[in-house]
Parts: C-alpha cells; structure tokens; sequence
C-alpha cells in the first residue's frame, strides 16, 4: 500500500483536510543531506506555494493556488471548479494543476503528511499502511468532521502518487503528556480503559507550532515555559502548557465539548440531547414511553446544528462581531429586538466559555504564566475578541496595547506581541501553522529518509 522508504530528495505535501474543505501546501527541503538539527531556530524547510479548495461538497467549489515566492510576479489564482464533487477530485484537480501552473511533476513528491484529528492510542507519526488506515478508521465516529475526509484524501494519494510516502501526523499527539486525574472521566474506569473512553485533545499540530514559534521569539527553550493558548476559529480550543508540555485542554473525548464553535455546542449537559428533540423532550417515568435517541443523529445536532450558527444563522464570526456593534446601542437601551439581539448573545456566550477556561487554567498553572497566545482565524483576525478577553485579564496583569491590537495584520513573522508588559505577562498572536509543522516534523525524522527505496 505504501513506499516505505524514500531519500532525502524530493519535496514533501501537506494536506489539510476539512468535511468540505482542502488546504495543500508544498515544502522544498532546504538541506538536500542529512537532517538538520532538531533545535535549531531555522525552519529546515521552505514553502513554495499553498492551494486551498473549499464548498467541496456544494459545487462549484472554489479553488485558489499561489506560489510563494514574490518575485515570480505570480499571483493567487482564484477560480470555480465545477468537476470537484468529493476529496478525491479536489486532489487530482490540485495536481493537474501542479503540473500545468508550477511545473512540478507528482513524481517529485516524497512525501505526504496528512492532519488526522484524532489518532487515538496512536503517539506518534504513522506511515499509512492497510492497518494503520483501518485503525484510523475506526476512529472516525470520534471526529466525525474531519477523519472521514482525510482518509478520502489518503485513498486519493495513495491511488495518485503511489511512489509517495503518506504519514498522518496526529493532533491527538502533542496532548500525550496530560497527567492521568486530568485526562480521566468519572466513571467505571475497567469500561474507559477497555473502550479509551479519555481526555484525548485536539489542535495539538497547531500548539506543536505555537509553543515552537513563542519559544523563539521569546528567546527561550520550550521547556522553560508556561502559556494560556487560545486556538480560536470555527473550531476552537484552550490549552494550558506547562514547561513546555500540555497540562490540560478544553476538547475532551472528541472535538465536540469545551469551547463552542461554528456549528459545534460546545460543553454542555449530557441530558440535554434527550430533551432536545421533541418526543425526547417528553418528561416520562414509563419506559415503555420513552424515546431512543441514536448517536449520529445526537451528533448530527451537536456537530453540525449547534454552536453560533444555530444563535445567528450564520458561521462567520467576522459578521456576528459586527452585527453586535451595529445593534450595541439599542440592546443596552433594551430595546432591541430577539433579532438584534441574538448577536451579542453569541458574542457573549463564546467569550464567557473562553474566561472559564482561561481561568481555570491560570490557576492551575499556579498565577505563573509567561503569556497569553491567541492564535486560529478568529483569534489572529478579531481585534474586539482579543480586547474583550484581555480587559477582563486585567486583575491578573495583562494589559493590551490598543494600536498594537489594532495593527496585527500589518506586523510580519510568526508571532506578533500586542500587550504592554513589564513583568513577563506577554499577550502574543501567533499565525499557527499546521501545514508547516507537519512539514518540519517530517524533515527532522530520520526513520522517513533513506537512500534506501
């Protein structure tokens, strides 16, 4: 099923697979001998273009490719596609496109890492193989928005660039080291152990990246530092980082609980699925009445029907944070409408989720916290969010610089530093990237380069 070896000759993908989304991007090794050294500040690869297909399952999909360097005079190319329907055409799509935009052949292709949300007893990088793609598989019912669609996109790569090596990188992984009272449910624990019934974490390619990126620009080693991480975005996610290494994570078993998101609920009471619908919202002692709810359609209305699409009707978190400002006035004169006024209540809502964890985590780390890191399409972008949750951090020490905060998008480099401190309590946004994490990771392990093929 796979090429398990490959030399250090050839360029390695990054795919980024989404339920109706694909993000790619292509890696040039910059050292052509032997792996560079794991600590070096140095990125010991280099982007040379990104392509992005989204509405994938509601054509005509929207495609965009771009290389990377500037001085090609090459700008992004942005088009519908009507023949992408699924995965596996947004894939052979990108590589016919590869070869007629860039010139690059898929036999240049060493390499293909794949984001996997959940890799359950799986700690580190697996090459794909026949076992391996069934164990993932299986997995699929815990991250129902994701796995499936990066095992279509395996199936494609294997099918498209079968002298490639195809390695899921797991976000699961990066959360390995929570200690065990943090990771475990009340409940049998014979039952959860036999079944993996646990605390597991997500966005962990994101934190890898983020921890990396502040380490440096901090002038510290990872392992000497303690950060509140904010992945915000249509999925979202906190975690405590403590020397370096995940102390704890809002997301539990699966993506669903903690923070809500685009369409996800977030945390709430286990019960209230069985009140939702409207024949399990029927209070009823009899058994014989009572009504079964089945788990994929509990899923469907907590994955898919939830979070602040289900408040405000839409998932942008862009035009919710506008429509507050725009009704602002007249729901604190109390004369907005349920309509006007189911902006602010997804506002809110999600920013109160984020300071029960925020919190939380800040005294779980003892008050000693070297920064807060917001980070993820909504936390690098919203300079309300960001001023919301820091003015309510005051108490704790963190200040923000409002023109710093105001002016992010015109900062270059990773990290971009927005607080006034002169204690070490940093607020950071850092502009996270899986793609290039996943890239770096595979460069650096020798076991995926050989002169051997």
């Amino acid at each position: 099923m796979v090429n398990t070896q490959a030399s250090r000759k050839g360029l390695i993908l990054s795919v980024n697979a989404g339920s109706s989304s694909l993000k790619i991007s292509l890696y040039r090794l910059k050292s052509q001998t032997a792996p560079p050294d794991v600590s070096s500040e140095l990125e010991p690869v280099e982007l040379l273009l990104v392509s992005s297909i989204s509405n994938i399952s509601a054509p005509p999909a929207s495609f965009t490719f771009s290389l990377a360097a500037h001085g090609s005079g090459r700008e992004a190319k942005k088009e519908p596609v009507n023949s992408i329907h699924d995965h596996t055409s947004a894939f052979a799509h990108f590589l016919d496109y590869l070869k007629k935009e860039a010139s690059i052949d898929r036999s240049e292709i060493a390499h293909v890492c794949h984001r996997v949300v959940h890799g359950g007893d799986y700690f580190h990088p697996e090459v794909i193989t026949k076992e391996s793609y069934k164990h993932i598989e299986r997995l699929s019912d815990l991250a129902p928005l994701h796995n499936g669609a990066a095992l279509s996109v395996m199936k494609a790569c294997i099918d498209a660039l079968p002298n490639s090596q195809s390695i899921a990188y797991f976000d699961t992984s990066f959360h390995r080291p929570i200690p065990h009272h943090i990771a475990s449910y009340a409940i049998d624990q014979t039952i959860a152990k036999k079944r993996g019934l646990k605390k597991y974490g997500f966005h962990g390619l994101s934190y890898a990246y983020i921890l990396r990126a502040v380490s440096t620009h901090l002038k510290r080693g990872p392992n000497t530092l303690n950060l509140i991480v904010m992945h915000l975005g249509s999925g979202a996610s906190v975690c405590a980082i403590k020397e370096g290494k995940s102390m704890d994570t809002s997301m539990g078993l699966t993506p669903l609980t903690g923070l809500p998101g685009a369409t996800r609920s977030g945390g709430v009471d286990p019960s209230l699925i069985f009140h939702y619908t409207n024949l399990a919202g029927r209070m009823s002692h009899d058994r014989s009445a009572a009504v079964d709810i089945h788990v994929t359609r509990a899923e469907e209305i907590l994955n898919k029907q939830s979070g602040w699409k289900a408040i405000t009707g839409t998932t942008d978190f862009g035009e919710v944070v506008k429509n507050m400002k725009t009704n602002q006035e007249k729901v604190d004169a109390g004369t907005a409408s349920e309509d006007e006024a189911k902006w602010k209540l997804a506002y809110d809502l999600f920013v109160d989720r984020i300071y029960d964890f925020v919190g939380g985590y800040y005294l779980k780390l003892g008050g000693r916290v070297n920064a807060i890191v917001f980070s993820g399409g909504i936390g690098e972008r919203s300079v309300e969010l960001r001023q919301t949750i820091v003015a309510q951090m005051a108490c704790l020490s963190f200040k923000l610089d409002g023109e710093k905060n105001a002016s992010v998008d015109k900062e270059d480099g990773a990290v971009v530093d927005i607080g006034v401190s002169d204690d070490g309590h940093q607020v950071l946004v850092c502009r996270t990237d899986e793609q290039m994490e996943m890239a770096r990771e595979c460069s650096l392990e020798k076991k995926f380069w050989s002169d051997e093929s």
